[in-house]
């Protein structure tokens, strides 16, 4: 291998090395400010229809935050997965069986992927006159989701991450490499 080669490799390393320990800083230090709303990114359903471990982190998250007065709404995005769940329902009915008023829950069944989401969120906030969002995932999620929400016009944006890890966040933190550089140069 060429002298050439071994210096682009290197860059190459070094830059993904950088972006995920920058990632991580950020998904793991939440920002939690007073905001008007919180949006819990969907995850898996399990066969039975409960949320799985990774989303049930999400959503006890919000209802951490929420009982602590960071947000009076809470949408909950999602899209109908393999399993045949609509991720939104199966969220709400969650945050509702722990004690979030049915009214301060707020659907969106068309988040299909964190940018349709954004986009989704503002269209709903936007009409019910609110600004300011915390959005909740796992934290390697954190800084593509606020990359994202601040493309579609969001310009008070904060974050909080679930408290459940394991081992799939590890390929999890390298697939976020590639997805903040496609949000990062992708017109809105």
């Amino acid at each position: 291998m060429n002298k050439t080669i071994r210096y682009i490799l290197g860059v190459l390393f070094i830059w993904v090395a950088v972006h995920v320990l920058i990632t991580t800083f950020d998904g793991l230090n939440d920002k939690t400010e007073i905001a008007d709303a919180a949006v819990v990114l969907g995850n898996k359903v399990e066969l039975d229809g409960t949320p799985s471990p990774r989303l049930q982190g999400r959503l006890d998250k919000a209802v951490e935050l929420y009982e602590k007065g960071y947000f009076n709404y809470v949408i909950v995005s999602g899209g109908t997965g393999k399993e045949g769940f609509d991720e939104a329902l199966v969220m709400k009915d969650y945050l509702v069986k722990n004690e979030i008023p049915d009214d301060k829950v707020i659907l969106d069944q068309e988040g299909y992927n964190s940018m349709m989401t954004a986009k989704n969120t503002k269209i709903i906030m936007d009409h019910m006159d609110l600004e300011s969002v915390t959005v909740i995932s796992q934290f390697y999620h954190i800084t593509r989701t606020k990359l994202a929400f601040r493309k579609v016009g969001f310009e008070q944006v904060y974050s909080a991450h679930a408290e459940y890890f394991d081992f799939r966040d590890i390929y999890s933190i390298a697939r976020e490499f590639a997805g903040y550089y496609k949000y990062l140069f992708m017109k809105v």
